[in-house]
């Protein structure tokens, strides 16, 4: 019943939620609250012949359904699409006071709280009709697996804890070979920002891996930080690491841009700030740079909670390239330069956005484009799929991992509806693959 109570508790939105995105958002004054404003979609399912709501001119189709919280996405060379069928493992019982408290029961009633089924699953559409006919158990036995990423022979995976590797065959069905540990990655019990996403530079000589903060805003001590809110630069050669680039809370998607080959990625912002701050965001990521957490946010916006403070770091902190919101949960990235997409589509970035728990509104629970000019986002964003929530304010499902396929198809991770959605555009069915090379 407390939980309930809670769900109408909190302070609301004072801005449109456009308000939140772009090079330049509002950023209003803080707005925190002594309890953290809940406001969740509790998690349903898809109803029979349900599905999401595709844009105008483009059409939506389930790719495979009936999965175990599909999270991440990965596609090989082939054209056999992989996908992490994960979530979080149990936390410790009795956690740290009344926030840990409804934290865990909001997310199990949002459909975070299934177990973990620790698998990687191959989906093969050998007719290319849009529809995985083929599904086997690709690795198992893993431990909260997210990231992917193949390499010649070599298939890496970013568990919660670890990257390990396996040894891969091309059109292979199933790995039962043991992993290889690669390298550790901050884990342990507490481990608040589970996910560790991986992607490998263009030569394969490194992995960039996404290392979230292991809370809010250090409230458990910047002891409890070493080497998180990061994104690390991997040597899997010698198993070793750098940090890349630092202060980003929680970054979860990360795309090579085609043209440049800058590193871009989407990160999860701090929450307990009020429903208009702060903005997840968009950003390309320079090697050194810094970007902000947990001593200020967007930029040099200093937060006051975090003391002490560290003006020498603030001083530095990079401003994000593009604001998507306050408390959407963007996490899958995607890069469309393909002349495949009608022109609306072709020049930008497809973004997974998981959707709020803690705004009043809700905001979130789709999948957007942001166009792309001269390399830096460009306009507003553009809505791909909507329809995730129920006019009574029910879950259908909940976009996660983006990817698109070998036929430049858009695939969506779906972990609430346990579907793998494709969305195509009327133009794709009879236009030849072919790969931007000029810049609008």
């Amino acid at each position: 019943m407390l939980v309930i109570a809670l769900t109408a508790y909190g302070e609301e939105a004072r801005l449109p939620i456009s308000a939140g995105f772009g090079p330049h958002p509002q950023l209003p004054p803080p707005n925190p609250t002594l309890i953290p404003t809940v406001n969740i979609a509790p998690a349903k399912g898809w109803p029979i012949n349900g599905k999401p709501v595709a844009a105008p001119g483009m059409t939506v189709n389930a790719f495979a359904s009936e999965l175990n919280h599909p999270r991440w996405l990965y596609v090989l060379p082939n054209g056999d699409v992989l996908v992490a069928e994960t979530n979080a493992l149990p936390k410790p019982e009795g956690g740290t006071g009344i926030k840990d408290w409804i934290t865990q029961r909001v997310m199990n009633k949002a459909g975070a709280g299934v177990a973990s089924a620790n698998r990687i699953t191959l989906l093969r559409d050998a007719d290319g009709n849009g529809v995985a006919e083929t599904r086997t158990v690709f690795i198992e036995g893993l431990n909260s697996p997210f990231g992917m990423a193949l390499v010649g022979n070599d298939f890496y995976v970013a568990n919660t804890d670890a990257v390990v590797k396996f040894p891969y065959t091309e059109g292979a069905n199933r790995i039962t070979q043991p992993g290889t540990k690669v390298i550790d990655l901050p884990a342990g019990s507490l481990n608040y920002h589970w996910t560790k996403n991986l992607l490998a530079s263009r030569d394969g000589a490194r992995l960039y891996v996404t290392v979230g903060s292991n809370s809010n805003i250090a409230e458990n001590g910047m002891d409890q930080e070493v080497g998180r809110a990061a994104i690390w630069e991997v040597d899997p050669k010698h198993g070793s690491h750098r940090i890349y680039a630092s202060g980003l809370r929680n970054p979860n998607g990360l795309a090579w841009d085609p043209d440049s080959g800058t590193l871009w990625t989407v990160v999860n912002e701090r929450d307990e700030l009020g429903s208009d701050l702060v903005p997840d965001y968009l950003t390309s990521v320079p090697d050194g740079s810094f970007f902000g957490w947990p001593y200020s946010y967007f930029g040099q916006h200093l937060d006051e909670r975090v003391q002490p403070q560290r003006p020498d770091l603030v001083a530095k902190a990079r401003m994000p390239d593009y604001a998507l919101g306050p408390h959407t949960a963007s996490l899958g990235l995607a890069f469309s330069k393909n002349a495949v997409w009608p022109t609306t589509y072709d020049n930008g970035v497809f973004i997974g956005q998981h959707g709020s728990w803690n705004r009043k509104p809700r905001s979130g629970y789709r999948v957007i484009f942001v166009p792309f000019r001269a390399g830096k986002p460009f306009g507003d964003p553009i809505d791909v799929l909507t329809g995730f929530v129920s006019a009574d304010g029910d879950a259908f499902g909940r976009p996660v991992g983006v990817a698109l396929d070998k036929q430049a198809a858009l695939l969506i991770a779906d972990d609430v509806g346990n579907t793998i959605w494709r969305v195509t555009a009327s133009t794709m069915a009879h236009s030849p693959i072919r790969p931007r090379t000029t810049e609008r």
